[in-house]
Order: C-alpha cells, then sequence, then structure tokens
C-alpha cells in the first residue's frame, strides 16, 4: 500500500491529505531512484495550488510546520523553460521559493525529522536535470575569466533552490546524523554531477 501511495503522490495524483510518512523506506528509496522524474506542470492545478496556500508569516504559528511542507510539495513541481506558456505559474513557484527562503532564515527550529523528506524532494525534483551539452571547439584559445556562463533558462528558479538547499545544510537544526539518512550516497553523486553543469 506505501509503495502504490508513494508511486500515486511521484505522479502527482494521490490526495493530499495522506502522504507517505517521511520515515518510511519505502519512500525514500522511490524518492531516491525517482527525483530526476520531474512532474510536468498543469497550467490550472498548478496555478490554484500556488494561490490556495496562505503566507507562511499569516499562518497560525501551529500550522506553519505543515504550510511549509505543503509549500516544499508544491515547489518540486518543474516548469518547461524552452516555451512561454505557464508565465503566471512559474512567477507564483518563484514567489513561493523566495517565500520558504525567507522562513527558514527567520525561523528557529523550522528543519525537522520530519520535513528532511520533504526538503530533499523537492531539491532533487529541481536541480538534478540533464545537462545541456557544450559545444565548446576544443583547439579553440579559451580564457576562463572571458567566458560568461550561460544560465539555463531555469535559473530564476534553481537559483532560490540553491540557496533554500544552502540555508539547510548549514542549519543548526538539522542534525547531520539524521540528516545523513535523507542526503544519502545516490543524491551526492547526482550533486556532484552537477559540478559539470554551468550553474554559478
Amino acid at each position: 500500500m506505501k509503495l502504490i501511495q508513494t508511486v500515486k503522490r511521484r505522479m502527482g495524483t494521490e490526495d493530499k491529505k495522506a502522504p507517505a510518512r517521511a520515515g518510511d523506506p519505502v519512500a525514500k528509496s522511490k524518492a531516491a531512484t525517482s527525483t530526476t522524474k520531474a512532474a510536468t506542470a498543469k497550467p490550472a492545478a498548478e496555478s490554484s495550488s500556488f494561490a490556495a496556500l496562505p503566507k507562511l508569516r499569516e499562518a497560525p504559528p501551529g500550522e506553519r510546520a505543515e504550510l511549509f511542507r505543503r509549500k516544499m510539495e508544491v515547489c518540486a513541481v518543474v516548469f518547461d523553460f524552452h516555451n512561454d506558456s505557464n508565465q503566471r505559474e512559474k512567477e507564483a513557484k518563484r514567489q513561493t521559493l523566495l517565500e520558504i527562503v525567507e522562513y527558514v532564515n527567520n525561523t528557529r527550529n523550522c528543519f525537522n525529522e520530519a520535513l528532511m523528506q520533504d526538503v530533499v524532494c523537492m531539491v532533487g525534483s529541481n536541480i538534478f536535470r540533464a545537462l545541456q551539452t557544450r559545444n565548446k571547439d576544443p583547439l579553440a584559445f579559451s580564457d576562463p575569466e572571458d567566458d560568461e556562463p550561460s544560465l539555463e533558462r531555469a535559473w530564476p528558479h534553481l537559483q532560490i533552490v540553491y540557496e533554500f538547499f544552502l540555508r539547510f545544510v548549514v542549519s543548526n537544526d538539522v542534525d547531520p546524523k539524521i540528516a545523513k539518512r535523507f542526503v544519502d550516497q545516490n543524491f551526492m553523486l547526482k550533486l556532484l554531477e552537477l559540478f559539470d553543469s554551468e550553474d554559478p
């Protein structure tokens, strides 16, 4: 049953009220193997997903952790930046990403063990992607200081996700022994592959 729920959640069809538990080993293994299979955006549904969630600072303190988790869940949706569709949804996601970065900057104890799987899933679904191939002539002289990095079209979202992940890594709320269970070897290998990208 847990496996079916995890697969449905990855496909975006599971009811939001019954998410897989963070400590579920099946959910962890499925999340680790499927973070590169990013969900594609559905314009009407995603627009309402972002709009339906209230601002974190306006929510009652007792409801903020669950709201934070739900915002990370909707931010795991990856948009196609190679076309100009879904502009409103892309901007809504960017604003939501900025909001959760601000939240973790200003809130103590916002990263607990129950949320770590959601953090890793959201970060992984956004940053792990097929990298652009570099078509440079190996014989041409190139000065590294003159070369401008060619930013991906999705950089407005990627930059904020990297910032969020940095805040997670350096947070005093995160126990490294617990985080190791979620930021596992598979995640780290995929992260190291990104060093071949032109992300600054």
